[in-house]
């Protein structure tokens, strides 16, 4: 269960922890959501009414007025059209949290600390009905109010944590008086309240209305009391007690009537759904009827109390503590989107007109978002906490403004424009990442730098830009909080995308997992699941390309030289993105995740997506298995597995990988057991360990540079017709013979990759310790473990037959499975399928010499196929300086992932 949020009393502001972030605001970017660069101003002000003594914790506003309540008694009312004070509605004898407008009958509900709902005529200003709460002041303050005018029903969020609600209808009126006179007793004028109406304690006595704690004159409180036949006390049956496990701070009804979000107008018929939010981190919602309430679907917001709502056509907007904004969407029950506004600060009230939604935080700022997500406008607003705010237009219905309330006593009055999407293209300044200058002045180009918006293009390349800029060198010790600022990065990413995001620990000083799930629409049969495999880590040292997986701590950072741009800025240059990662693999990452994000936000997303990035894949991945054991329950059942972790064979032909070898890391050490020796003077006498390593290593290879192992090759798979015609193609495609594209991708292979030496180095020193690392690559149908086995085996045997007085140490460090996938299943077909779709040609089926350990893994820890589709060209440089990846192949490669993912939604899930 969440913790509930404590409230205060009557005589509060607001509820106490409101307070606990404000002493440290911070003007944190949302991380996806792209900050769009303007000239012009911020909404006009068009005018500020108020008194700076007394904070406003509520506002509502009809065309002739506008209604403010705060910490005082009184709601005042002021003139639209001249701003200036009219009356002032006395009655209550607490702040007035909440008000609410029921427009068709000229009602104005206030809901205050006093336990009360008071119902004021917007004519004559005078009252109309009070409504006392079961069990009356025992349901302590009423925080919010929702008005169903199609059923005539008020709805009310308590501090006891239940809900209420009553009926202003004809025949739910007739039958209160029915039951009042039923019972035959009088109703007093208004309830004993145990807080005002109380004596002092040494008194001994019980509250009564004689106590007059409260002073209000005959000639200032007009219509502070009515009526026995105005006074309305709800009933227990129209109570949901416990609705939340928090205070109901917020609520609205859907669909929505208020002024900017659609205006819908009454349908017989249509069914209402009320809308609430709690300090128990949740949002409810609840089907309307005229008997009461039915809970629908609880929304888990995971980011504090929820402060404020407001819904738009079906897409509810729930602002919460610490400074985010979740978008749910009705009708999928899915969240859509998580805005981070200004990260630690509250968001405190929201208001919607048209497609523009407006977020008001602790910290006096509002900040205007577009229908897209991107911050189209942000101003101080006030010098203090922004409490309430409500959109408003004209009688005219030709002008609108924002009103806004704070805890400075101000009420702010903002003109504003509504803006259809197309005006939007016109604030941004767009990106000339292609551009016909790049072409004539060689290495001359644009920098995405994060901080520097004015060259985002869209969601996605300025995602990425962001993401490349944290130099996540899993190799590195000194960017080891790099790695983590990156998966923290990339968590916030994917859930202001619309996943639910978390990171999961792997091992002591790792790099943790980072875990997001897009849920997508529930159909009438289950959901597909796919996990997304990738990883956040980047390489920054000089090895060979094909060396996929020949990962070393000691890597040599890529000298300036070997750049044209800082590799850690990415740079738009003829059609091409550069930056360390943007092909391997933070921009596939990027990719993908905008992909699903666009299927969310249109209600197309028919699968469940669940991302699984690593942050260790250049080093080994260390802790990944045992990470993936002790947390399979919080990634669930899977049916596919994706990745994207490599590049095409050629430039302009997609491709699919089907392939890849496995690989045995292993360590040869020789010491002669005594320190590093002169030459000069033991050159002749010491058994040297160089010549035992070079002879031990010899031993590894036979005539026509074939593996020595015993029984190395018994199990290699024969190449099939099949293959044999692929390669075929593929020779025509690469013009390169197919048996060097066999020799690489489906025959095993042996290297020793470097040799070090105890000692200085240098030309007099016999070495009394030579390490050298070996590798092999293994292929379908050679055993991991047998092989392995088999190289520590031959090394000792080679070696004892040497005689050598010297000790020989062989360790396997680590190894990697190999893996080939299924070309006949449904879910490579579904692949192959979406390329062709997008690309219009059928893909190359290609194979990788590297390893990828996880793959093999992952599809025997789920029991499910693993798909490869690379999206980078064969000349994007991974690993190298300049690594790069080309505009197109990125924009249409998200592309691929939407059809397959529209595709798999008709896969059903195999059964168990």
């Amino acid at each position: 269960m969440a913790t509930q949020h404590n409230g205060c009393s009557s005589s509060c502001v607001y509820p106490m922890f409101l307070s606990t972030h404000l002493d440290i605001p911070r003007d944190g970017q949302a991380s996806v959501s792209r900050p769009i660069r303007s000239a012009a101003p911020p909404p006009r002000l068009l005018h500020s009414l108020g008194d700076e003594n007394k904070s406003v914790l509520s506002l509502m506003a009809n065309a002739s007025h506008i209604f403010t309540g705060g910490q005082g008694q009184d709601i005042a009312v002021w003139d639209r059209h001249t701003f200036t004070l009219k009356t002032s509605l006395r009655g209550h004898i607490g702040s007035i949290l909440a008000l609410e407008l029921a427009e068709e009958k000229g009602w104005l509900f206030s809901a205050s600390g006093d336990s009360t709902v008071r119902v004021w005529s917007t004519v004559t200003f005078l009252p109309v009905y009070i409504l006392n709460p079961y069990l009356e002041t025992g349901a302590g303050d009423l925080f919010s109010l929702a008005w169903n005018p199609a059923m005539e029903i008020i709805y009310i969020g308590c501090q006891n944590t239940s809900l209420q609600w009553q009926g202003f209808c004809k025949f739910q009126l007739d039958r209160r008086a029915e039951e009042q006179c039923g019972s035959g007793t009088s109703t007093p004028t208004r309830k004993v309240h145990k807080f005002f109406d109380s004596y002092p304690q040494y008194t001994h006595r019980p509250a009564d209305l004689q106590a007059n704690n409260f002073s209000m004159s005959p000639s200032t409180s007009q219509g502070a009391f009515v009526g026995t036949s105005s006074l309305i006390n709800i009933s227990a049956t129209n109570v949901i007690d416990s609705a939340h496990f928090g205070y109901i701070y917020c609520m609205a009804l859907l669909p929505s009537t208020r002024e900017g979000t659609g205006h819908l107008a009454q349908k017989p018929g249509q069914n209402y759904y009320l809308v609430t939010g709690s300090g128990d981190e949740t949002v409810k919602i609840w089907r309307c009827n005229q008997f009461g309430l039915n809970m629908m679907h609880s929304f888990d917001c995971q980011h504090g109390a929820v402060l404020a709502i407001v819904a738009s056509g079906e897409t509810i907007y729930a602002g919460c503590q610490d400074g985010h904004v979740k978008v749910l969407d009705f009708e999928t029950r899915t969240l859509v989107r998580s805005i981070i506004v200004q990260e630690n600060v509250d968001v405190l009230s929201l208001s919607i007109m048209h497609s523009d939604l407006y977020t008001c935080s602790a910290n006096g700022h509002i900040h205007r978002w577009s229908s897209s997500f991107d911050c189209t406008a942000s101003w101080q607003a006030h010098d203090g906490i922004v409490l309430s705010s409500v959109v408003s237009c004209s009688s005219d219905r030709k002008s609108f403004c924002l009103i806004t309330g704070a805890n400075d006593g101000f009420v702010k009055v903002w003109a504003i424009v509504p803006k259809a999407e197309d005006d939007l293209s016109q604030l941004r300044e767009v990106s000339t990442l292609i551009s016909d200058s790049d072409a004539t002045q060689g290495m001359s180009c644009c920098h995405l730098r994060p901080q520097s918006l004015n060259f985002v293009g869209d969601t996605m390349t300025y995602a990425l830009s962001k993401f490349v800029s944290i130099p996540s060198v899993s190799s590195d010790p000194s960017h080891r909080e790099d790695c983590r600022q990156a998966a923290i990065w990339l968590k916030k990413g994917l859930n202001q995308l619309g996943a639910q995001s978390a990171l999961l620990p792997t091992h002591e000083a790792g790099s943790p997992l980072v875990l997001g799930t897009f849920h997508g629409t529930q159909g009438k049969h289950p959901k597909p699941r796919i996990l997304f495999y990738g990883y956040y880590n980047c390489f920054i040292g000089l090895i060979s390309p094909y060396g996929l997986s020949n990962r070393h701590y000691d890597v040599i950072s890529a000298p300036p030289e070997g750049w044209g741009t800082d590799p850690f800025i990415v740079s738009g240059r003829n059609g091409y993105l550069y930056g360390r990662g943007v092909t391997d693999d933070k921009g596939p990452i990027m990719a993908v995740a905008c992909a699903a994000a666009e299927l969310l936000q249109n209600r197309a997303l028919g699968v469940d997506l669940v991302f699984l990035i690593e942050g260790e894949e250049e080093t080994g991945s260390a802790g990944f298995i045992d990470a993936i054991k002790e947390h399979k329950h919080l990634i669930g059942n899977i049916d596919a597995i994706l990745l994207s972790n490599s590049t095409w064979i050629s430039e302009h032909h997609p491709c699919i990988t089907y392939g890849l070898r496995g690989v045995v890391h292993s360590t040869v050490e020789i010491t002669s057991g005594v320190p590093d020796l002169h030459s000069g003077v033991e050159g002749g006498a010491a058994p040297e360990p160089m010549f035992d390593m070079i002879r031990l290593l010899a031993t590894l290879m036979g005539g026509e540079g074939k593996v020595a192992i015993p029984d190395f090759y018994n199990h290699v798979r024969h190449q099939t017709e099949a293959e044999k015609q692929l390669y075929d193609v593929l020779s025509k495609v690469t013009q390169k013979p197919g048996s060097v594209l066999s020799s690489r991708w489906s025959e095993p292979s042996l290297t020793v990759h470097n040799i070090d030496v105890s000692g200085p180095r240098n030309s007099t020193v016999i070495p009394g310790k030579v390490t050298a690392k070996v590798s092999l690559r293994i292929v379908p149908d050679q055993d991991l473990e047998t092989i392995a086995q088999s190289l520590a085996n031959h090394l000792r045997g080679s070696f004892d037959k040497f005689k050598s007085p010297n000790q020989l140490s062989v360790s396997i460090d680590r190894t990697a499975d190999w893996w080939l996938g299924n070309l006949d299943g449904p879910w490579f077909k579904a692949l192959k399928a979406a390329v062709h779709d997008e690309w219009d040609v059928e893909p190359l089926l290609i194979r990788e010499g590297g390893s990828i350990p996880s793959i093999p893994y992952l599809e025997k820890e789920f029991g499910c196929p693993a798909l490869h589709l690379p999206l980078g060209q064969s000349t994007d440089q991974a690993h190298l300086p300049n690594e790069r990846i080309s505009l197109n192949n990125l924009s249409r490669g998200k592309s691929v992932i939407k059809r397959f993912l529209s595709i798999a939604t008709n896969l059903h899930a195999p059964t168990e």
